[in-house]
């Protein structure tokens, strides 16, 4: 290998050793992929931006958006499906959350970077 350089057929056998102990299996990464494209879509973004200090229903959540509850219903069933929000029933009501403080830690971090300049 050439300093500086990284041809096909060369390899540093130790580099690639150490990359390999903590290297995602692949049913994790289509698991990680899954929900990072689950966070490309600027509503759904914008939904855990919501959810992201209180616990809301698909009504609240149109309102703050300015959507439909059906277009709200609809990002919310692909949050759910992903474990990104999870749900609560009360009475006729039900009412969203951030599944778990991984999410909250997903998105602040996410948050910083886009906002870093």
């Amino acid at each position: 290998m050439k300093s500086g350089c990284c041809l096909d057929e060369a390899f540093d056998a130790n580099r690639v050793r150490r990359a390999l102990e903590d290297l995602v299996d692949g049913r994790l990464a289509a698991r990680m992929a899954a929900a990072f494209k689950a966070l490309a879509d600027p509503t759904r973004v914008r939904i855990i931006s919501a959810l992201m200090h209180t616990e809301l229903c698909v009504g609240d959540l149109a309102s703050c958006l300015g959507m439909s509850t059906s277009a709200v219903s609809h990002q919310l069933r692909l949050l759910r499906e992903m474990r990104l929000v999870r749900s609560r029933r009360e009475g006729k009501y039900v009412f969203y959350t951030l599944d778990d403080e991984h999410i909250y830690e997903l998105f602040e971090r996410g948050l910083a970077h886009a906002s870093h300049t």
